[in-house]
C-alpha cells in the first residue's frame, strides 16, 4: 500500500504532507529522504506529518530532507493549516497547532494565512549558541574569514548576516560552514540580508538540513527581529525571498512575531516506497 501525500509550497519551499492522524506509516526518519529525493521520490524540501495532539488542536512534525527533525517551519505550518481547513478540520478564526518549537496559532486572512510565532528567543544558551547573553553582530570565525552574525531563535535557531548584496553573497559555500560551526550545537539556519528600507528586507537562506530554498518563514521572521533589534531596520517590513514576498511584524506591545504568506497546493499523489 502506498502513502497518500499532498505536495505544497510555500513561495517555493516545498513540502509532502502526510495525514498521519490515524497511523504513522513508519520510521519517517529513514522514510523522509527517500521521499523527499527529487529523482527517485516526491521530490521536497520537508516532510510534514499531521497528527493529533494532547496539547492543541493538531501536531505538526517536521523531517528535512536529510531525515533530521527539527522544531519549527514557517512555510510549512502555513500549508499545514490550508491543508487541514480545506479538509474541513478546522474552522472559526485560528487553529491551535503543536510542534517541537511549541503550540503555533494559524489563521486565514482571505487567501494568506496569518500565523503567530510567539516572542523570539534572544538569549544565547536558549537559541542555542555556545555563548551567555544577546548575539548581536557577534564575529564568527569561518575557515580564514569572520562572519558577524545575529542570532535569533523563532521556534528553531537563526543566524543572520548582514550584507551590502545579499543576491551576490556566498550562500552555497558559507551557509553549510556556519549551519555546521560548532557555536551551534544544535546545527543552524543561515539567513543572508540586505536592507532595501526600512521596511523591506532581502534575504536568501540556507536552510539547516535542506540547503538553499526559495524561501524560510522563520528565517524571514529572524530576518526583521534581527535588523530591528540592530537597528538597521524598523520592526515591521516584507522580505523578499527568491520566492516571493512575506510580511512580517514584531509586535512592539506583545513582542510576538506575526507572519503572513500564501500556501500553495500543487498535486496530491500516492508514494509507494521501495522495500
Amino acid at each position: 500500500m502506498g502513502i497518500p501525500f499532498t505536495k505544497m509550497h510555500g513561495l517555493g519551499n516545498d513540502f509532502a504532507v502526510v495525514d498521519c492522524r490515524d497511523r504513522t506509516w513508519g520510521d519517517w526518519a529513514a522514510l523522509a529522504p527517500r521521499m523527499a529525493d527529487r529523482r527517485l521520490g516526491v521530490g521536497c524540501d520537508q516532510v510534514l506529518l499531521v497528527g493529533r495532539s494532547d496539547r492543541a488542536d493538531f501536531r505538526m512534525d517536521i523531517y528535512n530532507a536529510d531525515g533530521g527533525r527539527v522544531e519549527m517551519c514557517g512555510n510549512g505550518i502555513r500549508c499545514v493549516a490550508r491543508w487541514l481547513r480545506d479538509r474541513g478540520a478546522w474552522a472559526g478564526d485560528r487553529v491551535r497547532v503543536e510542534t517541537l518549537g511549541g503550540v503555533v496559532e494559524p489563521r486565514l486572512r482571505g487567501d494568506r494565512v496569518e500565523v503567530d510565532l510567539g516572542v523570539p528567543v534572544l538569549e544565547g544558551r536558549d537559541i542555542p549558541v555556545d555563548r551567555d547573553g544577546p548575539v548581536r553582530d557577534h564575529p564568527l570565525s569561518v575557515d580564514e574569514r569572520v562572519v558577524r552574525v545575529t542570532c535569533v531563535a523563532v521556534g528553531n535557531p537563526h543566524a543572520v548576516v548582514f550584507t551590502d548584496d545579499a543576491d551576490a553573497s556566498p550562500v552555497e559555500s558559507l551557509g553549510p560552514r556556519v549551519e555546521h560551526h560548532p557555536f551551534f550545537p544544535n546545527r543552524v539556519n543561515v539567513e543572508f540580508v540586505q536592507v532595501l528600507a526600512p521596511d523591506r528586507l532581502r534575504m536568501r537562506v540556507w536552510e539547516r538540513g535542506a540547503g538553499l530554498t526559495p524561501a524560510c518563514g522563520t528565517g524571514a521572521s529572524a530576518a526583521v527581529v534581527a535588523a530591528a533589534w540592530t537597528g538597521r531596520a524598523g520592526r515591521s517590513a516584507v522580505v523578499v525571498l527568491d520566492g516571493g514576498e512575506l510580511e512580517i511584524r514584531w509586535d512592539e506591545a506583545t513582542g510576538r512575531v506575526f507572519m503572513t504568506g500564501p500556501a500553495t497546493t500543487v498535486f496530491e499523489g500516492e508514494w509507494f516506497p521501495e522495500p
